[in-house]
């Protein structure tokens, strides 16, 4: 039976340092409370699964915990329940911090960062899709070349809507990981997986496990646009994104 949309909790990973971004931005040297356009990176983000109909949301954090935890409260209106899950190991991989959230989770779930900037439109894409059994789904991008910064960016071969290899050194690639995944307890197994067996564990590497079974869909995200905000240059491409948004919106009411 499927989850109903209604129900579905939102994971939001907040533990990392952040630290190139902390090492170029003045206002704080707390990465996600980093202001885009006047808004911390991580409330944006509580706000996008907000617009993707999430009934709760687990925020995992690490470095900084209770501070980020205390200004996210203060600063977050919405209608939205929050829930603070602890990675004390913070500096693992990320997907350590997806295993944290584990325990909160017991249905279907949306899961991305605190620092990207994510546009609406994906949020709403979302909404109605559900991942395989067992499995998952990541909204990539198919448009290589609007991509910021190609070689940070995590490259996805995807086949019949189906990955098939993920990585940021693949050289045969067509679509781009956005960090937005819409997941079921199979991708969290995954992860424990390889975090069993090596003692860390990256998201990449659980959807790999999941994309070996076949179990690891992609849902296009078209038109829609998002940025990763890991330093100065790419904070700057995302408020120049929000600011093109916003004037095509203006734009589109007038007429």
């Amino acid at each position: 039976m499927k989850t109903e949309l209604k129900n579905r909790d939102g994971i939001i990973l907040a533990a990392g340092l952040g630290s190139r971004l902390v090492n170029s931005n003045s206002e704080t040297t707390i990465k996600p409370l980093a202001n885009v356009e006047s808004i911390a990176l991580l409330v944006r983000t509580i706000n996008s699964l907000e617009v993707a109909d999430c009934n709760r949301i687990v925020i995992v954090l690490g470095w900084k915990a209770e501070e980020i935890k205390g200004q996210i409260v203060k600063r977050y209106n919405g209608p939205l329940k929050l829930d603070f899950a602890y990675n004390d190991h913070y500096k693992l991989k990320n997907g350590i911090s997806v295993l944290c959230a584990q325990p909160f989770i017991s249905g279907e779930f949306i899961l991305t960062m605190a620092d990207h900037v994510l546009d609406d439109d994906i949020m709403f894409r979302i909404r109605g899709h559900h991942p395989p059994e067992g499995g998952a789904t990541l909204c990539v991008d198919y448009k290589l070349d609007t991509i910021f910064d190609i070689d940070d960016a995590t490259k996805v071969l995807a086949v019949e809507s189906r990955i098939k290899k993920i990585g940021k050194k693949l050289k045969d690639y067509n679509c781009i990981d956005t960090g937005v995944f819409i997941g079921t307890n199979g991708l969290m197994e995954a992860i424990d997986r390889v975090y069993k067996k090596k003692g860390d564990a990256s998201l990449s590497e659980g959807v790999q496990v999941l994309a070996n079974k076949g179990l690891m869909e992609v849902l296009d995200i078209e038109d829609a646009y998002w940025q990763d905000v890991d330093n100065e240059h790419m904070l700057k491409h995302a408020e120049k994104l929000l600011r093109w948004r916003s004037n095509n919106i203006r734009k589109t009411a007038l007429n």
